[in-house]
């Protein structure tokens, strides 16, 4: 027998959060990291370099190459990144064409993850107790102020920061894994919409690299389905077992089945390190998705429970199974956060409020210090953080910008006033304690994107770094480039223009010139065939080097 539900709400605090901040909140998250940069080592610019060989017809659909490498087989986000470049161009630059989808699906993941919680809300199981003399909240509000909490949740996440701004297919995968919690989530209320999600949801995860999670998500969906008591969800279980076997076919014509199991890496003294990203990977939700699973403990195969739960178990077993990959633990993070969200009518006081001044705390200091280090770029006080900056990304070009500096100020004020309208008397909307979280997270995003993107472009971009080759090695040539990084290969081929065949043994290979990754107290032993040139530092590595060599005219090919 079920536990009494633990959620009392009054009418008051099911408050939506107004619409036009949440899409402040949306755009300051989404938009910051769009423009003006380069793609970013390593994943970022390899999966870029597939989209461009693809969108150039430099490599064929159906096995992209970059220099003569092999993808892997998430084809899916790489045809999608094709597409708008060749759509796009010659009117946007490449980079910037191939970012746009990812940032549209990176929104709907967001707008995904509200719907989910919104229909998950609504069910009959997740509604708070009625008050013996009326007062409590009518069951749309209350379902809409849990999935802004939700949102809110997803948007705070710290492990979504870095990785749901890339172009890699780990976004791809992220959306698809949300539309499938959608497609469960929907299933009562919404049936034509949730077939045609669930058919859409694994087999695009299967397309996108994971092929694996989407038989584990298929198998948990179509089991918290049979066990429903709403018959249209056990009616709905016949298309989430459909949806899987779809995405093994595709997986199997893709040739996307791949062993990725590193369970060795954990027994020999990384447990601690996985401890530690699920710490800090998953802050904040992980806590309120624990409170939710105690304070709930007597519902958990309610479906408001059951689906996030199971979705979030299958994510954490692939990340511990992957050796504690964070590209894994990714994508549970919509579901975490919509079960992170129904622990909101339930959080104590004291709760909420050592989250809010942690934040406060927190996200004050690290803002400050950005705009610490952005005055001390620009006018040398104090010296020390721009001494740093220097340092660490030496070479980077000094500018002001205007366009940069505007967005900034009004992004601080604006936390200044969401500070004050937190501690201040405005305590009564279920989200109101992943206000500050959220906010925090996309203040510094934005803050680091705009007053600190010279620098940090200049030391996530290879540009420079082909800059340097290129006072040796002139454009267009070609360059025998084995042992260097994907990344590097991308960068070489579409920052330098040149032509690179990262697969031909040098002995054996018709370039002109050479490439070779080596160290500086180890550098390779010289080549007969070749003339060494000079070694280029990477931007950021004291220690590694790129030697630059040039056939010698006297030797034979």
């Amino acid at each position: 027998m079920n536990s009494p539900n633990p959620a009392l709400v009054t009418q008051r605090a099911a408050q939506r959060l107004p619409r036009v901040a949440l899409l402040l909140f949306c755009a300051a998250y989404v938009l910051p990291g769009l423009f003006g940069r380069d793609p970013w080592k390593n994943a970022d610019i390899t999966s870029f370099g597939y989209m461009l060989g693809i969108a150039q017809g430099r490599a064929p659909w159906l096995a992209p190459t970059v220099g003569g490498l092999p993808a892997d087989a998430a084809l899916l986000p790489y045809w999608l990144g094709a597409a708008f470049i060749q759509f796009l161009t010659p009117w946007v630059d490449p980079a910037m064409a191939a970012r746009i989808p990812f940032a549209l699906l990176l929104v709907l993941t967001l707008v995904l993850t509200w719907y989910s919680t919104y229909h998950l809300a609504r069910t009959e199981a997740a509604q708070p107790l009625p008050f013996a003399f009326g007062g409590e909240a009518k069951p749309t509000d209350y379902a809409r102020a849990i999935a802004d909490g939700a949102l809110l949740a997803l948007m705070g996440s710290l492990g979504l920061l870095q990785l749901g701004h890339e172009t890699t297919p780990e976004l791809a995968q992220l959306a698809s894994c949300a539309l499938f919690v959608y497609a469960l989530a929907a299933s009562p209320f919404l049936a034509a919409q949730s077939r045609l999600a669930v058919l859409t949801a694994l087999p695009a995860l299967a397309a996108s690299g994971a092929p694996s999670i989407a038989l584990a998500l298929a198998a948990v969906g179509a089991l918290i389905c049979q066990r429903s008591s709403y018959e249209p969800v056990r009616r709905f279980v016949p298309w989430v077992i459909a949806s899987g076997i779809v995405s093994a076919l595709v997986a199997t014509l893709l040739g996307a089945w791949a062993w990725r199991v590193g369970l060795a890496g954990l027994a020999h003294g990384r447990s601690w390190e996985l401890l530690r990203l699920l710490f800090w990977f998953t802050w904040p939700a992980w806590p309120l998705a624990v409170w939710t699973v105690w304070r709930w403990r007597g519902h958990l195969f309610d479906r408001h429970i059951a689906i996030p739960l199971g979705c979030v178990s299958v994510s954490l077993l692939a990340c511990i199974t992957m050796g504690g990959s964070d590209r894994a633990l990714m994508l549970g993070l919509p579901a975490l956060a919509v079960l992170a969200a129904f622990a909101l009518p339930t959080l104590q006081r004291a709760t909420a409020a050592a989250i809010d001044w942690f934040s406060v705390c927190f996200f004050t200091i690290f803002a400050a210090a950005i705009w610490v280090v952005y005055v001390s770029m620009q006018t040398g006080v104090p010296a020390q953080p721009g001494a740093n900056v220097a340092r660490l990304a030496p070479g980077y070009p000094h500018s002001f910008s205007l366009w940069a500096l505007l967005p900034a100020l009004g992004a601080t004020l604006a936390w200044l006033w969401l500070v004050k309208w937190r501690t201040g008397r405005s305590r009564h909307p279920l989200w109101k304690s992943l206000v500050l979280p959220a906010g925090g997270v996309a203040l510094c995003w934005l803050l680091v994107m705009t007053l600190l993107l010279p620098p940090l472009d200049h030391a996530r971009s290879y540009r420079s770094l082909v800059q340097r080759i290129a006072k040796q090695v002139p454009r267009g040539s070609c360059v025998s480039a084995t042992g260097v990084t994907p990344g590097q290969v991308v960068a070489l081929e579409y920052l330098g223009g040149y032509r690179v065949d990262a697969v031909t043994p040098p002995t054996f290979t018709g370039c002109e010139f050479l490439l070779q990754l080596e160290t500086r107290q180890t550098p390779v032993a010289a080549r007969a065939a070749w003339q060494l040139l000079g070694r280029e530092r990477r931007n950021t590595s004291d220690e590694e080097v790129i030697a630059v060599y040039r056939r010698r005219t006297t030797a034979g090919k």
